[in-house]
């Protein structure tokens, strides 16, 4: 028989358990369902933000609504830089960020910053390496380092130039154009090449800045400019293509580890679906905002192939810039999925 005081100690006991249990694992085992809260900076309806929800509504699905992620877009849980350090702390179950973001996080990531180093031409090679191939191995073993373990590598296309005012085509007319850019270092150095004047300057901001004419323009896919209403305040734009960029999925590595078995095989399956569907719409999406800015008078200029070869041309000796912060291994595996 227990006395008082030992059924008094583990009660006790039992309580500390779940409390500490409970700052381990947070809101994500109550009632018997896995919650999993999503964080990224997407605005509604962009490809990124339909592609996480198309992975919560399959992982719903296929647990029988034994695990749910709850999809939390427009920056609602912080930039992505701040949810994906909220993920690494283990506050934060999950957070997406850009490819040019997360070399916050490791100067690796900077490889798909470079520009041209990927075409457009290549992207179903670049999609296999990713999902089942060396790129994804390679940033499964990063991800370890950093306390993240990547889930999804969803696509988010290819940046182009834009301005306000002034028309842009060939190399030579993007000279001393104030362009906003990230803070990151490889961005400010493609603008250097191409003697642009580039200005950090963070994306909320960005319209404002376009608007008052702090910068002549800015660099990204059509749909997200579309998205942020920032064809509001472009009247130019060429089809540069000069740097690919995703947004890449992580959970925070020792959460995904005490996961059970069955509901990591329902993760990476919602995940892997929910890809195919992802990078099936953004082709489309990229196009038909195109369309759409035709149809509101911004004039967009094709680059012909010597055009685009010029581009190439001026920015290739940025890669030597940062060969010695990036594995030559990393490179090699990158250029050999473009042939």
């Amino acid at each position: 028989m227990f006395n008082s005081t030992t059924i008094k100690r583990v009660f006790l006991a039992t309580c500390l358990l779940l409390l500490v249990t409970g700052c381990k694992f947070g809101r994500n085992h109550d009632d018997g369902v896995i919650k999993i809260r999503l964080a990224h900076p997407m605005a509604p309806g962009n490809n990124v933000t339909l592609g996480y929800e198309k992975f919560a509504e399959l992982v719903n699905k296929k647990s029988g609504g034994t695990i749910k992620v709850e999809v939390y877009g427009s920056s609602m849980l912080g930039s992505d830089r701040v949810a994906m350090e909220s993920v690494q702390r283990g506050s934060l179950e999950m957070a997406s960020s850009s490819s040019p973001n997360m070399a916050n996080f490791s100067p690796y990531f900077m490889i798909f910053d470079l520009p041209y180093i990927t075409d457009i031409k290549y992207q179903q090679k670049i999609y296999n390496a990713l999902d089942d191939g060396p790129l994804g191995s390679f940033f499964n073993r990063l991800g370890e380092e950093i306390n993240l373990k990547p889930i999804m590598f969803s696509e988010y296309g290819y940046r182009n130039f834009v301005t306000t005012d002034k028309p842009i085509s060939t190399v030579d007319t993007l000279k001393k154009l104030k362009v906003r850019v990230t803070a990151s270092p490889v961005e400010i150095e493609v603008a250097n090449a191409l003697s642009m004047s580039p200005t950090p300057i963070a994306w909320g901001e960005t319209y404002t800045a376009m608007q008052q004419g702090t910068v002549d323009g800015e660099g990204n896919t059509f749909s997200l400019l579309s998205d942020a209403k920032h064809d509001e305040v472009i009247r130019y734009a060429v089809d540069s293509r000069h740097n690919y960029s995703m947004h890449i999925l992580m959970v925070n590595k020792d959460y995904w580890h005490d996961l059970p078995d069955n509901a990591k095989k329902i993760i990476n399956e919602a995940a892997h679906e929910a890809l195919i569907y992802q990078r099936s719409i953004t082709a489309s999406l990229e196009r038909k905002v195109e369309q759409k800015f035709l149809d509101q008078g911004i004039k967009v200029h094709k680059l012909t192939p010597d055009e685009l070869a010029e581009y190439k041309a001026k920015t290739r000796p940025v890669w030597d810039l940062f060969a010695d912060r990036i594995p030559p291994e990393l490179f090699t595996m990158v250029q050999e999925i473009q042939q």
